[in-house]
């Protein structure tokens, strides 16, 4: 009997270039993975698209090692936002506020939002894939998949085809994911609908380019309402600046969410806007005029092999710059957990867990964007309402207006630091299936390490070579739980410490039982995984980096990671009066210590306090046994 064309295997076919897809591929490709991935495009962004970086997503960026090719581009770094309205004697329009971008409130690294032409970030994730040998294969596009269960280990069929029909191929993979933006065939196939929001009620023209202006704020991010409409000003790279201009409304007597304009009508009518002042183009780079919507998709998989990312599951007005951020983050979400499973490590059902997370981070997303864009949209009647927002932040009797105060409020969100997973099986609660009693929770102040949100940065001294480190920095992304044993003073938890590491080397541990294959032969200089491939081990003393001396003061398996051991002595401005800055910021006893797990994606699991005996090894144990598909604990050992 004749058979077809044997189809190529992949583990995981991704449809989109784009910011989603493009994280997701490289995550992937770093942690050994097969993959194809395909673009309609001929080739990377060459003008418009999102452009804001912020300050969770540079973190993200440098965990990744990417972050030094991006800012080699020069981009724009927005500190401050300034606020401008119109006079009241109707002369145009003055300064009323200036806000910082990420206010000082944020524990952030990065205090600003970084500006960057896409398509330069784009080469930069296109140029680490192609060191792990994955090229995006353009131009060519999705026509047709089934999760038709034929090869129980490849799942699904996907069919792919050159743009121009010349060209197709069909292959098998274990993972399909759609990237494609917000017009996604998959999505579309899936028979997945989006639920807008709100009807459209703005249209808006973006346009990018190199002007002259006597505009005293051109460099700045400025929010602008005058008499004439508003306008956002964005500085970008090389001199240009990007401005969003309100084309129409739905209060216009004329209104149609169709409408469009040329760049000569939205050039006049940023002129109107901006009087007094005066702007003039020397070049437009980009032009491009849409409606505002914000909708969000039902679903973000129906069978946990079929997945979605990006703007093809939300979309969202690009003003408060969110668009390519949560697309990170979505992307990195789904890339260890998909890794997790794999690799053996997890149980399946982990993978709805995807949904839950990143849906519920666009839904807060939406909910922001809609009050945003409306705000952003209307019309001041005056600047009386609106006085410096820094100034007068704290002043009981000072009316502010809607504008800036939804602004002050969302800068948390807006920065990515406010993202806030709900408990589940790795965000660990009251109600969390592992009940050790030696949990801290921070909803009962026993820790100040929340679950779901991601872990307090922190500077320490390492002590190996006694360079002062960004603690949260120190394991790249790859793909590992980090586990932080926060020692306290070593004086006090000596035993507590040798036990644990005993606990640790039990081979029913969490540890222990998911020990690499190749441990005997692995690198010596090999730093973050050394032993296992899911945890990356930190210890932090209470202490002076020369009074620790890493082999008489841990004993195995701890004392492997030399390169992960620190002293936390460096002082904090945020935990002014602390001996133990790191150890104070988490919420632990100086003394005593503690351990923080946190996720693979930098937000903190669980925390456990350090105690003599088992029983923190025991609390971990029934943590990661919760979705581990190994039985784990002393209970296992006794059968």
């Amino acid at each position: 009997m004749a058979t077809g064309p044997k189809q190529a295997k992949y583990d995981i076919v991704i449809i989109g270039a784009g910011p989603v897809g493009l994280l997701l591929s490289t995550c992937l490709a770093r942690w050994g993975y097969k993959i194809k991935h395909i673009d309609m495009r001929p080739e990377p962004t060459v003008t418009g698209r999102a452009d804001g970086i912020q300050p969770r997503s540079l973190d993200l960026l440098r965990n990744m090692g990417l972050k030094r090719a991006i800012m080699a581009n020069t981009p724009a770094k927005v500190y401050e936002v300034a606020f401008w309205d119109p006079k009241q004697n109707g002369s145009g329009i003055h300064r009323t506020g200036t806000w910082p971008s990420c206010p000082s409130f944020i524990d952030a690294r990065y205090p600003f939002t970084t500006l960057l032409h896409q398509g330069l970030i784009e080469r930069v994730f296109i140029a680490d894939l192609n060191k792990n040998n994955v090229t995006i294969q353009r131009p060519w596009r999705v026509i047709g998949f089934e999760n038709d269960g034929k090869d129980k280990d490849y799942p699904v069929q996907v069919s792919l085809s050159h743009v121009d029909g010349h060209e197709s191929e069909t292959v098998r993979a274990k993972y399909l994911f759609s990237g494609e933006g917000a017009r996604s065939f998959v999505r579309e196939q899936l028979g997945v609908k989006i639920t807008h929001k709100d009807p459209i009620a703005n249209v808006w023209g973006v346009m990018d380019g190199v002007v002259r202006t006597n505009f005293p704020d051109i460099k700045m991010k400025c929010t602008i309402h005058s008499d004439a409409g508003s306008i956002m000003v964005i500085p970008r790279e090389a001199n240009m600046v990007r401005l969003y201009i309100q084309i129409a409304t739905s209060t216009d007597s004329d209104w149609d969410p169709r409408k469009t304009a040329t760049t000569e009508e939205v050039q006049a009518a940023a002129k109107k806007i901006l009087a007094p002042y005066w702007i003039e183009w020397d070049r437009i780079e980009w032009y491009s005029v849409y409606p505002i919507g914000q909708g969000i998709a039902d679903r973000y998989t129906l069978d946990e092999r079929v997945f979605m990312g990006g703007d093809c599951c939300h979309t969202h007005s690009p003003k408060a710059g969110q668009g390519m951020n949560t697309a990170f983050l979505d992307a990195q979400n789904l890339a260890w957990k998909i890794h997790h499973v794999e690799s053996g490590f997890a149980d399946r059902s982990i993978l709805k867990s995807y949904e839950s997370e990143r849906k519920l981070i666009a839904e807060k997303l939406l909910n922001f964007d809609s009050s945003y864009a409306k705000l952003f949209s209307a019309r001041q009647p005056s600047a009386g309402e609106v006085q410096d927002a820094t100034k007068n932040a704290d002043k009981e009797e000072h009316q502010e207006n809607e504008f800036v105060k939804m602004f002050k409020a969302s800068c948390e969100f807006t920065s990515g630091y406010g993202v806030a997973y709900d408990p589940n099986i790795f965000n660990w609660s009251e109600s969390h299936p592992a009940q050790h009693p030696l949990f801290l929770s921070a909803a009962k102040n026993r820790t100040k390490a929340r679950t779901g949100r991601i872990m307090a940065p922190a500077t320490v001294t390492r002590v190996c070579d006694a360079n002062v480190v960004h603690l949260e920095q120190e394991v790249p992304l790859n793909g590992s739980y980090r586990i932080y044993l926060f020692v306290g003073k070593p004086t006090v938890t000596k035993n507590a410490v040798a036990d644990f590491a005993y606990g640790l080397g039990k081979k029913t541990s969490f540890y222990s039982a998911y020990t690499r294959p190749d441990v005997d032969t692995i690198d010596y200089h090999e730093r973050h995984l050394p032993h296992s491939k899911f945890f990356t081990i930190c210890t932090i003393f209470n202490a002076h980096r020369p009074d620790i001396e890493i082999h008489e003061m841990l004993p195995e398996p701890l004392a492997r990671y030399h390169d992960h051991v620190y002293a936390d002595d460096v002082w904090d401005q945020r935990v002014p009066n602390a001996k133990a800055a790191a150890h104070a910021k988490m919420g632990l006893p100086e003394d005593e210590g503690g351990v923080v797990v946190v996720r693979p994606d930098g937000y903190v699991g669980c925390v456990v306090k350090l105690v003599h005996g088992s029983g923190t090894v025991d609390a971990l144990n029934e943590y990661f046994g919760s979705f581990c598909v190994k039985k784990l604990g002393s209970d296992v050992a006794q059968l």
